[in-house]
């Protein structure tokens, strides 16, 4: 049999002349038809692009670092020069001035700590929201009993939700899935915040609504819907336990509005605008009542967005507060006075 290329020719693979061929052994088989398997190319590696190392020198870090070290400085020769001056004076107001520079070092390690805390506290929330997803994509079952015990210690110093904790602890053994039992988890330790989270938002959009229609200035509407959605967004952050400091806080209304601008924005859109026009909401308020009704639905939206942050876990066995529902809600306030009252006749 010789090695050249012969033509191509059909033949049935159960035919005792046709050899299959190992890998490395001789292909000649006297006049048996010879079938030899190819060898897949070995992939290549895919290559990763990575950006190349800045050589800038960090001169706004050095900038920072030296105008700090010079404050200081100054707040510290300036008390050394006050405590110096009340021991010159008399012996007692030395005292007394280092009476109040202990006690407001004490107060400066206690805020410390407390933020510290609340940065930890809000960092633990957010992990918690990420090993949640991991298991409900995964429905990883052996990751499932730290993640829920890590949530019910989350919950631990909560009178109010004691029931909550006690069914899910007595149902817990009874769940086999990853998946499912985060579904259990979420049901009852979410059920009764999530209600309570959505009569917070509502409430807070009605005031926005009532405050806007009724103020005569515009600085006061821009400094009342401010407060109001500030405070909306801590008591949302302490009812899911994140409870933050001043810090933690400022970091939080950072990550809301990142995820506002990853889902969308706080614009309401033409599609909005045109449900309000078609509701006859244009023809029965007036403009002032129309402006507290839309700046009442950004509170909503943004009430919403806040609550995604805080949430320790994701929605999945229970449903998302509505926007739309919102939107009825404040509408119907706007329209005839109080939510659930009906038309006049």
């Amino acid at each position: 049999m010789s090695d050249a290329p012969r033509r191509p020719r059909a033949f049935r693979v159960d035919d005792p002349d046709v050899v299959v061929a190992p890998e490395g052994a001789s292909t000649r088989f006297g006049t048996r038809t010879v079938i030899v398997p190819g060898v897949d190319p070995t992939p290549e590696m895919p290559v990763e692009t990575a950006l190349p190392p800045s050589r800038a020198l960090p001169w706004r870090k050095l900038l920072l670092a030296g105008l700090g070290g010079l404050i200081s400085l100054a707040l510290g020769l300036a008390i050394d020069r006050l405590l110096t001056d009340l021991w010159a004076r008399a012996e007692w107001l030395g005292w007394v001035g280092v009476g109040f520079l202990a006690l407001a070092l004490l107060a400066l390690v206690a805020i410390a700590v407390r933020e510290v805390v609340g940065l930890r506290r809000l960092a633990r929330v957010e992990h918690l929201r990420d090993r949640a997803a991991l298991v409900l994509a995964s429905d990883d079952r052996l990751a499932v009993p730290g993640l829920v015990a890590d949530l019910d210690a989350l919950y631990g110093d909560r009178p109010d939700l004691a029931r909550a904790r006690a069914a899910l602890a007595a149902h817990r053994a009874e769940v086999v899935d990853g998946r499912d039992l985060v579904h259990l988890a979420e049901r009852e330790l979410m059920g009764g915040l999530d209600a309570l989270s959505r009569t917070l938002i509502l409430d807070a959009a009605k005031r926005v609504s009532v405050v806007t229609a009724i103020s005569p200035r515009a600085l006061v509407d821009i400094a009342y819907v401010a407060f109001e959605n500030l405070r909306l967004m801590r008591r949302l952050a302490d009812l899911y336990g994140g409870r933050p400091g001043s810090l933690g806080f400022l970091r939080l209304v950072g990550r809301i509005f990142v995820h506002l601008g990853v889902t969308g924005g706080m614009a309401l859109g033409d599609t909005l605008v045109q449900q309000l026009v078609g509701q006859g909401l244009a023809a029965r308020l007036s403009a002032k009542l129309g402006e507290g009704v839309v700046n009442g639905l950004l509170t909503a939206r943004l009430g919403l967005a806040a609550l995604d942050v805080v949430r320790p876990l994701p929605w999945a066995a229970l449903p998302r507060p509505a926007f739309s529902d919102m939107m009825s809600e404040l509408t119907r306030t706007a329209t005839f006075g109080k939510v659930g009252e009906p038309p006049a006749p």
